[in-house]
């Protein structure tokens, strides 16, 4: 059995990044005394969600990729010898920004970083305002304990961006988001939105033989409540864990990433793969000509 301990930190937000921070900082120490190893953040955690308008004064709010936030964050992993995903709002240049993971090893070195891909652009989600999409690629991080990947949340509706990232070698995906409902949403509506979206990832698990971890943030902010509901799937997308709601939530659950080797040679799903057949999906649409 080779069992590895994840820490989920699903919290609210306030308009106060240091309080956050602080506040976040005080829940990881609880999820290590609980022995987390590797602790994953929601997505932007030092900051309420501020792509909800389009304000030039957010761009404030950003640091670059060795700043304070960070350097927090080396201190903890250091100190308390865990792996740490950290999502910020990353400023790479003057005028240039991104929304990124930064993820930390156990002895507190920064393994390497992953710039968002995909990029929303809805009512209440104006990202496209503050984002350049990433241009680091998909990537994999070796850490202490285990072979990870990190895609941020828009990203969890492609399937494209999983597949890579497993076959990098990825054991675990991880997912921090912020996505919630519309105040003025119906119950109907609330419900298939959140299936659709933990459906998603799940089958990402399943396609890929992978445990995925998704953790996003809770409350009300402006035009949004946020619906919490971070989760944890097995490589056969059977939830181990899923988080309320409704409320803020620091848990802890271990899995064994021997069960990968199970459920891929049971269903053998990267060995009957036709990679020979599958070019168009390199087009952005099959349109007449491109099927001729």
């Amino acid at each position: 059995m080779q069992p590895v301990r994840i820490g989920l930190i699903q919290l609210t937000a306030t308009a106060n990044k240091q309080e956050n921070i602080l506040r976040t900082l005080n829940h990881m120490k609880q999820a290590v005394s609980q022995g987390a190893q590797i602790i994953c953040l929601q997505e932007l955690f030092a900051t309420l969600y501020f792509c909800d308008t389009e304000d030039h004064q957010h761009f404030a709010l950003a640091e670059p990729i060795d700043g304070p936030t960070i350097k927090q964050m080396q201190d903890f992993a250091r100190t308390h010898e865990v792996v740490v995903i950290v999502p910020f709002f990353e400023q790479r240049a003057r005028g240039l920004f991104h929304n990124s993971a930064a993820v930390i090893d156990a002895d507190g070195s920064i393994l390497g970083y992953y710039r968002k891909n995909h990029i929303p652009d809805d009512p209440g989600f104006y990202e496209k305002f503050y984002f350049t999409p990433g241009d680091t690629g998909y990537r994999i991080f070796r850490t202490r304990y285990a072979n990870i990947g990190v895609l941020i949340c828009w990203d969890q509706w492609f399937p494209e961006a999983a597949r890579i990232t497993s076959l990098m070698g990825a054991d675990i995906i991880f997912y921090p988001t912020a996505i919630g409902w519309e105040l003025e949403s119906t119950p109907e509506t609330e419900t298939e939105q959140y299936q659709a979206w933990q459906l998603i990832q799940r089958s990402h698990a399943v396609s890929n033989g992978v445990f995925v971890v998704s953790v996003n943030r809770v409350g009300k902010e402006a035009v949004t409540r946020f619906w919490g509901g971070s989760f944890v799937s097995n490589p056969f997308g059977a939830i181990i864990y899923q988080a309320p709601h409704d409320k803020e939530e620091v848990q802890v659950i271990t899995i064994d990433l021997d069960q990968i080797q199970h459920y891929r040679t049971v269903w053998p799903f990267l060995r009957d793969r036709r990679i020979d057949t599958y070019h168009p999906i390199l087009k952005r649409y099959l349109d007449d000509e491109s099927n001729a």
